[in-house]
């Protein structure tokens, strides 16, 4: 569950957050505590002003993925202990900047998505269509 539960039907409030909704309409579900995710490192892939990458489509990681993101610059898989991030393994869930998901998608690399665990904001960059061919 958000740990933003301050106004709205499912979360939102002054701090800029965005209300915590799913992409099928629903309450946004924790995507993983371990490794712990989301832009606020919440579990959750909340989203709001502050997160300008939109860390809102929650993915299990492949090594394909993982690979293909190392590949564009961006390396998931070593740890970075200055940022508190473990480095992710296959199988991990992590929230993904929804462009990126999105790049992966056109590219065939994209992971698996948790559909009740990707919050709506990512429908800005995502197809919901494409969401679903990739749902577990």
């Amino acid at each position: 569950m958000p740990l933003d539960s301050t106004g709205g039907p499912y979360g939102g409030g002054g701090d800029g957050r965005l209300p915590s909704v799913n992409v099928l309409g629903g309450a946004l579900i924790a995507c993983s505590v371990a490794p712990r995710t989301g832009y606020y490192r919440n579990g959750c892939c909340d989203t709001g002003a502050a997160d300008h990458g939109s860390h809102t489509v929650c993915a299990v990681m492949t090594a394909d993925f993982l690979r293909f993101s190392r590949e564009r610059g961006n390396d998931l898989s070593t740890p970075r202990p200055e940022f508190d991030f473990p480095g992710l393994l296959p199988g991990d869930h992590w929230c993904l900047c929804a462009p990126r998901w999105q790049e992966a998608f056109l590219a065939g690399k994209a992971p698996n998505v948790v559909l009740a665990a990707t919050h709506q904001g990512a429908l800005a960059y995502c197809a919901l269509e494409d969401l679903r061919a990739c749902a577990v």
